[in-house]
């Protein structure tokens, strides 16, 4: 049995890598909770961490029996049935082959699938697939599989480790070979060997019952005007109950009933507008899902647990990631934190989009990807004149007219302007919500008094403030370097006095 006094001793050895997602996941979750474990503090001050992590515990020594009992009763018989690897790489999805009925069961007899917290996105992409058969499907709609499964390679949340790495090349494969044959539709027939390994695969894994109470539970906390949804809810759960869908064997029935019990005292409380989850809990809830962490301004190269009170002394402790400034942009801004947000404003022709193009220009070359969305001027001569004259073009800088809807490939962002775009503060806020680990850089326009334009509250949520009161020069006033000044049109630059 594992436990906080000896799981780094004898886990050791173990290449978690070789292991199922969900395993994969509960060790990083430790790893991230108990900072690799060298303080167990949240773990023993949280009880629903302690029980996410205990879970996680027992699972893995389960797996570990299980498989050394496999291990023993392995003979040397050869498999009578031909192995999914080679059924796939043989599986062509073809024109004008009868379908395979949906009701076909296998060979091996109905097997229980595996109850798991959440569904790896293979399995999802797998299933997606599967679903595909005697099905006409358009060119449009094949091309948009194709990218959400690249986007999920790219993402790595697909890796060459993943254990059906192998299906999901095939599948792939399979689709871009269909896309470039195909007219404007098609229908998708797979061979009935091809259909029942890769179903077979898809449903060996099922979402527990309880994990998915526990996600509409989550989304529902800090809403207004859920009394009637949250007793909806309570009757839903107590359904379950009745009908042995959660039961004692459940590995999270204590949060269970703790949500039971929570739901009936919002639902009772007259005064209560608002379902509120206290955010120890909400953070070893979140872990059942997958992840209890918020990123902690650079704090490190993974995601962080956050604890919401620290001691000063700890806290003082903590090392924060800077981004390693140089130059002119050390004396202007400082070295701010690797998700810093900053704001831009001047009044027009005094040079603010002509420093950010050259701010964009150096953190392409130093530091990241870098988005510059130009909506002030759009994709025009004006725009390729600036990247020209101050030598910035590279190959991690990219150009938009408008503002992507994913973002997930940048580092940094620029909105040139915000007001251009019609953004509001709160829409900003969203956005840089929704993207945690990210740089902003916001550049406002201004008034005739050469105020930027928006609400004047929005300048105390950003890091640094960067001003162009006149042509040619930027002054900062911000969180990192108070003062910091440069020639916007020269390669020199000073400190204000």
């Amino acid at each position: 049995m594992y436990t906080k006094n000896n799981y780094y001793t004898k886990t050791g050895s173990i290449d978690f890598h070789s292991l199922p997602e969900a395993l994969r996941k509960g060790h990083s979750y430790v790893e991230k909770v108990t900072n690799k474990g060298t303080n167990w503090s949240i773990y023993d001050s949280s009880d629903t961490i302690k029980k996410v992590i205990d879970t996680y515990f027992e699972k893995l020594a389960e797996y570990h029996r299980t498989d050394n009992k496999a291990q023993k009763a392995k003979t040397g018989k050869q498999a009578k049935q031909q192995p999914d690897k080679k059924i796939v790489k043989t599986a062509l999805p073809k024109q004008g082959k009868k379908p395979v009925k949906e009701a076909a069961k296998s060979k091996s007899g109905n097997e229980e699938p595996l109850l798991v917290e959440r569904i790896p996105e293979e399995l999802k992409l797998i299933r997606r697939f599967v679903n595909l058969n005697g099905k006409v499907k358009t060119k449009e709609e094949l091309l948009r599989f194709i990218n959400t499964l690249q986007k999920a390679i790219l993402e790595k949340k697909i890796r060459k480790t993943s254990a059906q790495a192998e299906h999901i090349r095939f599948i792939q494969q399979r689709l871009i070979d269909t896309y470039n044959s195909m007219g404007a539709k098609i229908r998708i027939d797979l061979k009935q060997d091809t259909y029942e390994a890769l179903k077979k695969i898809a449903g060996g894994e099922k979402i527990l019952s309880s994990v998915i109470f526990i996600k509409r539970y989550i989304n529902m906390n800090g809403k207004p005007g859920m009394k009637q949804k949250a007793k909806d809810f309570l009757s839903q759960i107590n359904r379950a109950y009745e009908k042995g869908k959660i039961n004692d064997s459940d590995p999270y029935i204590t949060e269970m009933h703790e949500i039971k019990k929570n739901l009936e005292v919002f639902i009772s409380d007259k005064s209560s507008k608002t379902l509120e989850i206290e955010p120890n809990t909400l953070n070893g809830l979140e872990g059942i899902l997958g992840c209890a962490c918020q990123p902690v301004n650079g704090l490190g190269n993974l995601p962080t647990l956050r604890p919401t009170l620290m001691n000063s002394m700890d806290f003082a402790k903590l090392r924060f990631k800077t981004l390693g400034m140089k130059g002119k942009w050390l004396d202007l801004i400082g070295d701010p934190s690797t998700n810093f947000t900053a704001m831009v404003f001047g009044k027009p022709k005094m040079g603010k989009s002509f420093l950010c193009v050259d701010f964009a220009g150096y953190l392409a070359r130093n530091h990241g990807k870098v988005l510059y969305v130009a909506k002030e001027e759009g994709l025009d001569k004006t725009l390729q004149d600036k990247l020209n004259d101050k030598d910035v073009k590279h190959p991690n800088l990219y150009v938009a007219s408008e503002l992507p809807a994913n973002l997930f490939m940048y580092d940094f962002i620029f909105l040139d302007s915000v007001n251009k775009l019609g953004l509001k503060p709160e829409d900003l806020n969203r956005i840089k919500a929704n993207n945690p680990d990210k740089s902003f850089i916001y550049v406002f326009q201004t008034t005739k008094d050469g105020a930027f334009r928006g609400a004047n509250t929005f300048q105390h949520d950003v890091d640094c403030v960067i001003e162009v009161p006149e042509r040619g020069r930027a002054v900062q006033f911000g969180r990192f370097n108070q003062g910091g000044e440069i020639n916007i049109f020269s390669n020199t630059y000073s400190f204000a006095a």
